[in-house]
């Protein structure tokens, strides 16, 4: 698909109202970075102020880019809008942000496909499971998250009794459904995919926390937070083993345009599929733009990509 940059008006989606705000600041303004060094006509509209709401609704945009990341703008939210309004949009569509946003609802859809997904329970503030009858279903070690939250906000990878209970009453602060799983050790790993009707993956990047024993919110955003290989440091076969589960993944949860799956390689060789985010971080040094750098892809000619997606669909 041919696109005129300098025709093309932007609508730029960042910030917002989700924990996630701040992030979502630092990808819009990355990504507007980059659009307007490929010469597009970009306008930064944050959904927070309903100022500019009613500019995305009267001005004459071609295309909406998505920064926003959290509630309120990667979970349908904004999408259904979009499309109320005909707007195009980059990413998935309403459904696979709604679905791909609730990490219980993705597990249904994994395992539908046969792929393979740490051991969980699906927990609501009004259930009364025990961490004693957690440990007894899911193994002492267990990682418990909110369901519906990014950037790993609320999550913790825990063991006994007192720390299970804590890390219950933190992710309820957080949401009403709470995922509590099977802890699984291995190399962590993230897998962009990039497409529509045939999508394909991108070199993997293995992650290496710096701080703290796994990739939480202090790791993915303080400086020298978590250490990005890529590619991963992985035999050709893992490779394309773990690419096959993110592509797999971005099928089964019918994403379109671009999504990135987080997986744990453990030490037999099985990739473990945790989560797929349907719009990642678009600041110069997030994983997705890392990625696109090590399959050739300059920050720009990823963010133009990813428009062609949009209009294309």
């Amino acid at each position: 698909m041919s696109i005129n940059p300098a025709e093309t008006k932007v609508a730029l989606l960042y910030g917002g109202t989700s924990g996630e705000r701040a992030i979502s600041i630092q990808s819009g303004q990355g990504a507007a970075g980059a659009l307007r060094e490929a010469g597009y006509q970009v306008t930064m509209l944050d959904p927070a102020n309903k100022e500019d709401l009613v500019k995305l609704v009267k001005e004459p945009f071609d295309v909406a880019f998505l920064c926003l990341h959290g509630k309120g703008g990667e979970d349908g939210t904004m999408q259904g809008m979009l499309e109320i309004l005909g707007i195009p949009y980059t990413g998935p569509g309403v459904w696979s942000s709604a679905t791909a946003m609730d990490k219980a609802k993705s597990k249904v859809h994994y395992l539908e496909k046969g792929i393979s997904t740490p051991r969980s329970v699906t927990l609501h503030a009004a259930d009364q499971m025990t961490p004693a009858e957690l440990e007894q279903k899911l193994g002492r070690k267990i990682v418990v998250k909110p369901a519906s939250s990014g950037s790993a906000l609320g999550v913790s990878i825990v063991e006994g009794t007192a720390d299970v209970q804590k890390a219950l009453d933190d992710a309820f602060a957080l949401d009403d459904e709470v995922v509590v799983e099977t802890f699984v050790s291995g190399t962590e790993l993230t897998v962009a995919v990039l497409g529509n009707d045939d999508p394909t993956a991108l070199p993997v990047i293995e992650i290496v926390p710096q701080i703290g024993d796994f990739y939480d919110y202090e790791s993915k955003y303080a400086a020298g937070g978590s250490q990005h290989i890529c590619p991963a440091r992985l035999s050709e076969k893992d490779t394309q083993h773990v690419q096959a589960l993110a592509v797999a993944a971005h099928k089964a949860l019918e994403c379109q345009g671009v999504s990135r799956t987080d997986i744990i390689l453990d030490e037999n060789g099985t990739g473990w599929v945790l989560e797929t985010n349907t719009i990642p971080g678009m600041t110069a040094t997030s994983l997705l733009p890392d990625a696109g750098r090590a399959a050739g892809m300059s920050f720009p000619e990823l963010c133009t990509k990813l428009i062609e997606y949009a209009l294309e669909k």
